[in-house]
C-alpha cells in the first residue's frame, strides 16, 4: 500500500456545544484514486470535502497532505479544487474567460493561458465552445466547464460537491461515464460526494460510508455491497432481506424457524445477529425444491426483471429479483447458497468488526496447528 497523500486523523468538527458535525473522523486517500464519500443529508460528507479544501477549520484533529499539518495552509495554497454543486459560474463571462479566470489570476502570459484552456476543453468535449456565453449552455455543458475551470489549475486533488445532482436521469448516467473515464485518463485523485448509492458503486476505487458525523464502514464498492457491516449500510447501499436470526455455531444459522449453512464465524454461540440476503441472490424455484416457501403478494415487471415481494408464514416480507414471472397468490420456493447469506452483528462498527474477525482468523489458526498429526491425516 502506498503512502497516504491526503490524512484526516481524529478530526471533530462542532458549530456550537450543541451541533456536532463530524465524530472523530479518520481517514486516507491515495494518488491517483476515484474515492467517493456516500451517505444521507446531514452525515458529514460536504463537511469533510470543505475542510479538505480549507473552506472549514476543524475543532480538532489534523488535516495532512503528504505526510505534513496543513491545518493552517490557507485555502488558495492548497493544491486542491473544488466542483460545487451549482458550479459557481461568472454568468458574465463566456466560456473560455470562466476556464481561464484562475490562471489570470496567478498571471500566466496570454499565449500560456489559451493552450491551456484550449487543451483543457477538449477534454471535457467543449472545444469551438470558448465564446458560448453561460446562460445559453445545457445543465451538462456547464458542468464540463465547471470541471475544466477546476482541472486547468492542474490540482492533485479534485474535489467534486454533488456536481451530478442537477441533472436529469440520462445526463447524470452520461457524465458518470464521463467523469470515471477522465479521472482514469489523468491519473489524479478524485474526492467525489453523493447520496445516490448506485452513483457511489459505479463509480468509486473506494467508499466512505457515512452516518451521523461517523465514517460506519469503508471499502471497495464490491466490499461494501457484498459484506456490509451493519444494518445502516446493508439497509442504505442498495436493497437487502435483513431478517432477525441466532448464530447457532461458526457457519450454522437460524432463522424464520430453520437452520441453513452459512459461510460467516467468529460469533458467540446463540447470539442474536440479522441475516442480510440480497433480492437478486434469491432464485425462484418449485415450492419442493426452496429452501423457504413463500407467498406473492405484489409482483412488478422492472425491465430487466421481475420485481415480487412475498410472505413467509412467520410474516416476514420478502424483496425478490427475478427473470422468471410469479403470479399473485401463489406459493413460491426460494433457493440461496450459503454464500448468499450475510451475517451481521447488531449496530457493529467497523473497528469491533476488524477486531472480532482478526481474533477468530487467529483462534482458527491455532486449532489447525494444535491438532495431532494421526487425527489431520484422517
Amino acid at each position: 500500500m502506498s503512502k497516504p497523500m491526503i490524512e484526516l486523523k481524529n478530526i471533530v468538527k462542532q458549530y456550537d456545544q450543541d451541533t456536532t458535525v463530524l465524530r472523530n473522523v479518520n481517514l486516507e486517500i491515495e494518488q491517483g484514486k476515484f474515492y467517493t464519500l456516500l451517505g444521507t443529508s446531514g452525515s458529514g460528507k460536504t463537511t469533510i470535502l470543505r475542510i479538505i479544501a480549507g473552506f472549514e477549520e476543524v475543532t480538532s484533529g489534523e488535516v495532512l497532505l503528504n505526510g505534513k499539518s496543513i491545518n493552517d495552509v490557507p485555502a488558495n495554497k492548497r493544491p486542491v479544487n473544488t466542483v460545487f454543486q451549482d458550479y459557481a459560474l461568472f454568468p458574465h463571462m463566456n466560456v473560455f474567460e470562466n476556464v481561464a479566470f484562475g490562471l489570470k489570476i496567478k498571471k500566466f502570459k496570454k499565449d500560456v493561458i489559451k493552450e491551456k484552456v484550449q487543451k483543457v476543453l477538449q477534454m471535457v468535449q467543449l472545444s469551438g465552445f470558448e465564446s458560448r456565453k453561460i446562460s445559453a449552455m445545457s445543465g451538462g455543458q456547464k458542468q464540463r466547464v465547471a470541471i475544466a475551470r477546476a482541472l486547468v489549475n492542474q490540482p492533485q486533488i479534485l474535489l467534486l460537491d454533488e456536481p451530478l445532482a442537477a441533472l436529469d436521469l440520462k445526463l447524470r448516467t452520461e457524465m458518470q461515464y464521463e467523469l470515471r473515464e477522465l479521472q482514469q485518463q489523468l491519473g489524479i485523485t478524485f474526492v467525489f460526494v453523493t447520496h445516490d448509492q448506485e452513483e457511489a458503486l459505479a463509480m468509486s476505487d473506494w467508499i466512505f460510508v457515512m452516518n451521523d458525523g461517523k465514517i460506519v464502514q469503508n471499502g471497495t464498492p464490491v466490499d461494501i455491497y457484498d459484506e456490509p457491516i451493519n444494518h445502516f449500510v446493508a439497509d442504505f447501499i442498495g436493497e437487502s432481506n435483513i431478517i432477525a436470526g441466532v448464530m447457532i455455531d461458526d457457519y450454522l444459522v437460524e432463522f424464520v424457524g430453520k437452520r441453513f449453512e452459512a459461510t460467516d464465524g467468529g460469533m458467540r454461540k446463540k447470539e442474536l445477529v440479522e441475516v442480510v440476503i440480497r433480492p437478486e441472490d434469491l432464485s425462484v424455484v418449485a415450492p419442493e425444491q426452496g429452501k423457504l416457501i413463500v407467498k406473492v403478494d405484489t409482483q412488478l415487471f422492472r425491465g430487466v426483471h421481475y420485481e415480487i415481494i412475498a410472505y413467509d408464514k412467520e410474516g416476514n416480507e420478502w424483496l425478490i429479483h427475478s427473470t422468471r414471472k410469479a403470479k399473485v397468490g401463489e406459493e413460491i420456493g426460494l433457493y440461496f447458497e450459503p454464500e448468499d447469506l450475510h451475517i451481521m452483528r447488531f449496530n457493529e462498527t467497523e473497528e469491533e468488526f476488524d477486531a472480532r474477525i482478526e481474533e477468530y482468523v487467529e483462534e482458527t489458526q491455532e486449532e489447525v496447528t494444535t491438532v495431532p498429526p494421526e487425527e489431520s491425516m484422517g
